[in-house]
């Protein structure tokens, strides 16, 4: 797991599942796999800090399997049930067959130093004073790097943003949705989710076992999506309300509740994704569900349908994803500060080029998995300044049963994973004069 996300750029929580039915592991042996790969990638840059202070060389000098090794043993010393001895011996076990007898005496040594201290009392060993450098300190305390501890602080503030950091480092609960007309939510696993009324969150087993998501009727998604979808679908709408298009639809699931929300109206979905075999996520989403106009394969900034068309338009646009980041550990050491202007331009782009597509009357829902200023009211604040034919409406009225969840700007709605339990979804809804 560790190699396909270091080497291949690989997605966790795409690779994991494979890796479970390679092996063919289930229940207790799964959850514990699951959280030894996800924990040790979230938790890398406390542990890298941590390892640092134990190693007689800098890390970049340490070859990268011994690295990965000793970043699941010291996961395993320190934020896991598992006795120390059994943590390092299965770990100098691993790096004797993988690399050498050497570099298994090296790792023995390492984690015994490791496992000299328990978690809190390390961090205040390797951590500066938060009163000095408190950036910094939250950095390693809670594993982000600083420029996202800063964007965080910047969206949520200093108040909530150890609350947040914390929430971002705790494994995420599984989600179902049932697909309205095809499943109900009475027929999914667990309980029901606080806000969305399709969703139950799974505790333990495999969602694929589950009859109504093998069969497509329902599906695995966070309960901050399925409420961007049911904020689309319930913006009022005067006029013909029989058309509806997800911009950036890939992998599929928003467009999959769409489809089956415009079905229960006589209203039809098009799902629109620019790269190829995301397309075919999204059909495969969509297989068998009723209220799909068709699937697409095209530039959502160059779309290939004549101004006016749509009543009703969901942008949810590309982002740095740091709102997912329980789901999405890799993304907080893969994603960098230079994305930020690339993705702000591509989402100015897609809102624009929905709005054009919109008639008169019709709306437009910009969603992003990310609180990040520049992606929420940046975005917003320019898109109001160039179209003199938009306006903001009120997103919240739409999410009435959703508490504390004004977004940077009166009337944006911002989910937050230590609030809500959800994605840090933002919604913002604009109509089309």
């Amino acid at each position: 797991m560790l190699k396909a996300v270091r080497v291949e750029q690989a997605y966790t929580n795409l690779v994991l599942p494979a890796v479970l039915r390679h092996h063919g592991l289930s229940g207790r042996d799964a959850a514990f796999v699951t959280e030894l790969a996800s924990g040790t990638i979230r938790r890398r840059g406390t542990y890298d800090a941590i390892l640092a202070a134990c190693v007689d060389r800098p890390l970049s000098k340490v070859e990268a399997k011994v690295l990965d090794a000793l970043r699941l043993g010291t996961h395993q010393l320190l934020s896991m049930r598992v006795p120390s001895h059994a943590a390092i011996n299965t770990t100098v076990d691993l790096v004797r067959a993988k690399v050498s007898s050497g570099a298994a005496g090296f790792a023995n040594a390492v984690l015994r130093k490791v496992a000299e201290h328990e978690l809190p009392e390390w961090i205040g060993r390797v951590a500066p004073d938060p009163r000095v450098s408190p950036t910094r300190f939250a950095s390693i305390a809670y594993s982000h790097p600083p420029w996202i501890v800063d964007e965080l602080r910047n969206a949520v503030g200093w108040n909530e943003l150890y609350d947040l950091l914390a929430a971002d480092n705790e494994p995420p609960r599984v989600t179902l949705v049932a697909r309205p007309g095809r499943s109900v939510r009475e027929e999914l696993p667990g309980e029901p989710t606080p806000w969305s009324p399709y969703g139950t969150v799974l505790e333990g087993g495999d969602p694929g076992a589950v009859p109504a998501v093998a069969e497509g009727r329902a599906g695995v998604q966070d309960e901050g999506s399925q409420l961007v979808a049911m904020a689309l679908a319930a913006a009022p709408l005067a006029g013909p309300d029989e058309t509806w298009l997800d911009l950036c639809a890939g992998p599929g699931g928003k467009a999959a509740l769409l489809a089956a929300l415009a079905s229960r109206r006589g209203a039809r979905l098009v799902a629109n994704e620019r790269q190829e075999h995301r397309s075919r996520l999204v059909a495969r989403s969509l297989a068998g569900a009723d209220g799909v106009l068709g699937v697409v394969t095209s530039d959502g900034t160059k779309p290939p349908w004549a101004p006016g068309t749509f009543d009703r338009v969901l942008v949810d646009a590309p982002c740095t994803g740091l709102g997912a980041l329980r789901r999405r550990p890799e993304a907080r050491w893969r994603r960098k500060p230079d994305d930020l202007l690339t993705l702000v331009l591509l989402q100015r782009a897609l809102v624009a080029s929905a709005l054009d597509l919109t008639r008169p009357g019709g709306v437009v829902v910009y969603a992003t998995c990310s609180p990040v200023l520049a992606e929420t009211e940046g975005v917003v604040s320019s898109v109001l300044q160039t179209r003199r034919d938009t306006v903001l409406e009120d997103a919240t009225t739409l999410l009435p049963g959703v508490p504390n969840c004004v977004g940077p700007r009166p009337g944006t709605v911002q989910l937050w994973p230590h609030r809500h339990g959800t994605d840090a979804m933002f919604i913002a809804l604009f109509r089309k004069l």
